[in-house]
């Protein structure tokens, strides 16, 4: 008998498989698709050379994240590449703030007048951002906190909504990005705890940068599956699990899926049913015969660049999808241009391009009219420089990542208390109502993102349980 069965070889099934398997338990990890990665995968999406990231594809949360920092995923080939800025968001002036490795140099793209209390709102922080984040992505349950004082000062500051926090700036261009900040996980500007989602990705961005993997974020989870096999941990993709029973006997079974699916699976009838998804995404992966024509010149070295003209017009998009069920007129888009520092992403002199704009969930429309005419807005001639295009809207995305229930790629609301209550209110939230059986999806805390957290947070439960056992 096995000790441990993970059902889903995502960034947090894999990392959950990992933990366990380094404290000597045996592990088997199942997945449905013919490879590994869920959520950080790489393929050839559009023409031949052309490697595209289906979903995630920058990643300040996995540079920062203390479940992989504590693992040896360089020696398995993961190697960050940082672009010359980590972010850009520009303005339909030409001129951009930026969000750069260098505080002051951040604070400077805000002009005069937001500098200051730019500083003041990130500084204050970033000297004990180790302690932090770790006590951020984890749980009293899972590990006490390690510095009570500033995790109590951070709530302060952070648990208010975004608008509430800006409220500090005079001006737009720092308003604006800051809105953006929390526009990457499709929360409204208002909601509750908005401020810590956007201060989390600002403090990650200092700390270590925006950071793509070299050859893709396929990189990520192939390390992650070559560890666990070195460590003696079995991998079996195709098999797609409809019901425990199609499962080896184990000591535990731990799910890399969403709340939905393990209820069906388990058996565990309207468990989850209060469980909210969020809007979806439709995106578009593009090959590109030379790089975006960006009026902004930062824009051209940063690896992630935010589109929405200010935080009105980013507000606006954001509630259309999430509360007004309709595809924005100027969605907020995120993109990612991989190959301004990964030249083999594309062949020489060519590049890859990833942006998508929030749409209300399951819709079954084409944004990418409205995507490319924002895109002209901030690089005039981009359609000219576009060889192919591959597109998914939430069904698409649903069916490449079942996790992705509606397109939701963050694999429920980020919204309400449901930001921190995930999948429901308890303090054991990767346990069910069966004692062998964990869930440790994005659909747990801490939440959406490749940084394999709440696979790690899950381990810990687990083996607590086999302990006792």
């Amino acid at each position: 008998m096995l000790d441990a069965v993970v059902v889903g070889a995502g960034p947090n099934g894999l990392t959950a498989a990992v933990e366990l398997a380094r404290r000597g338990f045996s592990v088997a990890v199942f997945e449905a698709r013919d490879t590994v990665g869920g959520g950080a995968r790489t393929e050839e999406l559009t023409l031949p050379g052309f490697r595209h990231d289906p979903c995630a594809a920058a990643h300040p949360l996995g540079v920062n994240s203390p479940a992989f920092r504590a693992l040896p995923l360089e020696r398995y080939g993961l190697e960050w590449l940082h672009p010359e800025l980590p972010m850009a968001h520009p303005f339909t002036d030409g001129s951009a703030a930026v969000l750069s490795r260098s505080v002051a140099e951040t604070a400077a793209s805000f002009g005069p007048r937001d500098a200051g209390a730019y500083r003041r709102l990130v500084e204050p922080f970033l000297p004990k951002w180790d302690t932090l984040v770790r006590d951020f992505m984890s749980l009293p349950s899972t590990a006490l906190p390690r510095d009570p004082v500033t995790l109590a000062r951070f709530g302060l500051t952070g648990l208010p909504p975004s608008t509430w926090l800006t409220s500090r700036f005079r001006d737009e261009r720092a308003k604006t990005l800051f809105a953006g900040l929390v526009g990457h996980v499709m929360a409204p500007l208002n909601g509750f705890a908005t401020g810590a989602i956007g201060l989390v990705f600002a403090l990650a961005a200092h700390a270590r940068g925006w950071p793509v993997a070299r050859g893709g974020s396929q990189s990520i989870s192939d390390a992650l599956a070559a560890y666990l096999k070195d460590l003696g941990g079995e991998i079996h993709t195709d098999y797609e699990v409809k019901r425990l029973d199609d499962l080896p006997p184990a000591r535990a079974y731990v799910f890399d899926t969403s709340p939905t699916a393990l209820a069906k699976i388990a058996g565990f009838g309207d468990y989850y049913a209060n469980y909210r998804y969020g809007p979806g995404v439709f995106k578009v992966d593009y090959a590109l015969d030379g790089p975006v024509p960006w009026t902004a010149k930062e824009a051209r070295t940063a690896g992630t660049v935010q589109i929405g003209a200010d935080s009105t017009e980013i507000n606006t998009a954001l509630r259309a999808a999430s509360r007004e069920n309709r595809a924005p007129d100027r969605p907020f888009m995120i993109t990612v241009q991989p190959s301004v520092v990964d030249p083999t992403r594309a062949p020489a002199g060519k590049h890859v391009f990833w942006a998508y704009g929030h749409v209300p969930s399951g819709w079954t429309g084409d944004l990418t009219d409205a995507l490319e005419r924002q895109l002209e807005r901030f690089a005039p001639g981009f359609r000219d420089r576009v060889l192919a295009r591959a597109t998914a809207g939430p069904p698409e995305l649903a069916a490449r990542n079942a996790n992705y229930v509606g397109g939701d790629i963050g694999s429920g609301a980020v919204s309400g208390l449901q930001i921190l209550l995930r999948p429901k209110l308890s303090l054991s939230p990767y346990g069910t109502p069966h004692p062998a059986v964990f869930i440790c999806s994005s659909s747990t805390p801490p939440g959406p993102g490749v940084h394999g957290m709440s696979g790690h947070n899950a381990a810990k439960a687990v083996w607590r349980r086999l302990r006792q056992a």
